[in-house]
């Protein structure tokens, strides 16, 4: 595959060394979020259940935070010119208008994170806390992942 069939793919492998290097800044930074996840709760079960019973606005200020720090970084990644490691132009491709794949996927990943009662952000690193009916979650999570595959062609995008 060339880089013009999936944005963000080179078409030339990187070095030894700086492939472990990038690899090494993307464990650490998963690292990191995974303890920001923990520490700011947004991994615990009673967080997500009072968001979903409207008693806490914690969680809404979690995640509208995420919302509003992703549109602030995606306006300036437009704006800027900003150029990967390897020079490349880090462009923001615009979505199709539509709204009809919003409602049917958020209704998807909602109804998956109610039923699990956790968001599936943080399953490896419950996992990592020793929560090991994230196990499950995790099975449904690759078995979502391998059907949106077989039917994304049937799927409004």
């Amino acid at each position: 595959m060339t880089s013009s069939n999936i944005p963000g793919v080179h078409p030339e492998p990187a070095s030894g060394t700086r492939a472990a290097t990038g690899l090494l800044a993307y464990l650490l930074a998963g690292l990191y979020f995974g303890v920001v996840l923990v520490k700011s709760e947004a991994a615990s079960w009673y967080r997500i259940q009072e968001m979903f019973r409207f008693e806490s606005f914690h969680m809404f200020g979690l995640i509208g935070s995420a919302v509003l720090t992703g549109m602030v970084t995606t306006a300036l990644l437009r704006r800027s010119g900003a150029r990967s490691r390897d020079g490349q132009r880090i462009t923001v491709t615009p979505k199709d208008k539509g709204w009809w794949r919003y409602v049917l996927g958020g209704l998807t990943f909602g109804v998956g994170w109610g039923l699990a009662g956790v968001c599936p952000g943080p399953i490896f690193t419950l996992l990592g806390a020793g929560v090991w009916a994230m196990l499950v979650v995790l099975a449904f999570a690759l078995l979502g992942t391998y059907l949106y595959g077989a039917l994304k062609d049937r799927l409004p995008h």
